[in-house]
């Protein structure tokens, strides 16, 4: 009887070990479409650590690399990449280019339609003094709704085609999602075009015209919050970071960072 119920027992362990082996097998060789469907309609989103560390992004690098899309840099190294959404200008922006012209930093602004067509000069001044301009889609849509190829490569091609006629040269291909809302098919679409998304691995409250930041409270977020490899959102119209960026590029220069571009950011990426 002893033997019957060890028998039964160790048939029953056998059972479970199996068991064991072949859900943690079948788990494992299945990671990609997990995190695909964990993204597949979100809000870009980001987990803070201790400071100075990488932050998580509620995708991962690796994941998001296979569409051509980055949120962060290497961690070894000490690089920031900063990036400007502009939606309309309101007369920050002349400052924020004197001081990155100071600095010799190149930086990118994300645009919109509406932002071509009212500042071209802005525009002309970007390019000429070597940043780039990119695709801040049209009329800032939420994009994730957006599940058809034909509604999404309008929202480009006008910026595409605007960018052209202002400057007479084809717009460089990085595109940033309004708001950061996405799906995995825009991944798809974006890279089916040619284009590179840019996300962010750092930014802060800065886009209430009525309720700018001080100072203080900027500096807060962007200097003990920043990493390697970071990717920096600003927004160009806020009247607080036209006012501390030149201060603020000394400042993360003195931590011993330096500046990279988008280039830069996506060929470190590659393989």
């Amino acid at each position: 009887m002893i033997i019957v119920i060890r028998r039964r027992q160790i048939e029953i362990l056998l059972f479970c070990l199996v068991a064991a082996v072949i859900g943690a097998a079948y788990f494992a060789n299945r990671p990609q479409t997990a995190v695909q469907t964990g993204a597949a309609n979100t809000n870009w989103g980001l987990g803070f650590g201790e400071n100075g560390k990488q932050p998580t992004g509620n995708a991962s690098a690796a994941f998001l690399k296979q569409f051509n899309a980055y949120y962060i840099g290497a961690a070894d190294k000490k690089i920031i990449y900063l990036t400007f959404d502009a939606g309309y200008e309101n007369g920050c922006t002349p400052a924020i280019l004197d001081a990155l012209k100071k600095h010799h930093v190149k930086a990118a602004f994300f645009v919109v339609g509406n932002y071509l067509n009212t500042s071209p000069d802005l525009i002309k001044r970007m390019v000429s003094e070597g940043h780039i301009v990119g695709n801040h889609t049209n009329t800032h849509p939420d994009m994730s709704k957006i599940s058809d190829m034909a509604s999404f490569q309008k929202e480009i091609s006008a910026v595409e085609n605007k960018y052209k006629k202002i400057t007479g040269t084809d717009m460089q291909k990085f595109y940033r999602p309004p708001q950061g809302k996405y799906s995995v098919d825009n991944l798809k679409m974006a890279n089916e075009l040619g284009y590179k998304t840019i996300f962010w691995s750092l930014a802060y409250v800065d886009w209430y015209q009525d309720k700018q930041p001080t100072k203080e409270e900027a500096y807060s977020k962007l200097l003990t919050r920043i990493h390697p490899g970071a990717v920096v959102l600003l927004h160009s119209t806020s009247k607080t970071n036209a006012e501390i960026l030149d201060e603020l590029l000394s400042k993360w220069e003195g931590m011993g960072y330096r500046f990279g571009t988008l280039s830069e950011l996506c060929s470190s990426n590659q393989p």
